[in-house]
């Protein structure tokens, strides 16, 4: 259904102007947009693979989404997703939460770390003024292993 404006003839007898909509480049447009949402959706979550230990402790629910430090197996440090020193953690904590020490910060290791390495992490964290440092595990699965 076009819709066909027609004003006197032109000179040159050539056709009238025709004003229709042509919605083909916007579905286009808008296709590539869902793809490229579809794709990089899943990339968005925090992707350092780690093996979390289980526990039985309650899931803690918070209203703000917190920082997260992870250890992997190798002892390397992350920030969210980024690789981060020992030494440049603290500052770029504070960078990053604008000098708010009451920031949620969650502290993932991979159960295979030394202890000692999660804790040298943590005691950083807290000694630079952040008080809500917090561990995170996973919940085991029923019938599993609880190890």
């Amino acid at each position: 259904m076009a819709v066909q404006l027609q004003r006197g003839s032109r000179r040159g007898g050539g056709r009238p102007p025709i004003s229709e909509i042509n919605v083909t480049p916007m579905v286009d447009v808008m296709l590539v947009l869902l793809i490229i949402f579809m794709i990089t959706a899943p990339l968005l979550t925090v992707g350092v693979p780690v093996d979390l230990p289980k526990t039985d402790a309650p899931q803690i629910t918070q209203p703000s989404e917190p920082l997260v430090i992870t250890i992997d197996e190798d002892g390397v440090i992350y920030l969210q997703e980024s690789e981060t020193p020992l030494e440049n953690l603290v500052p770029r904590l504070t960078a990053i939460t604008e000098s708010k020490p009451d920031t949620r910060i969650f502290v993932r290791g991979d159960r295979n770390v030394q202890y000692g390495k999660i804790m040298e992490v943590m005691g950083t964290v807290a000694s630079a003024g952040f008080a809500k440092v917090a561990l995170i595990a996973e919940i085991p699965r029923e019938g599993g292993s609880g190890n």
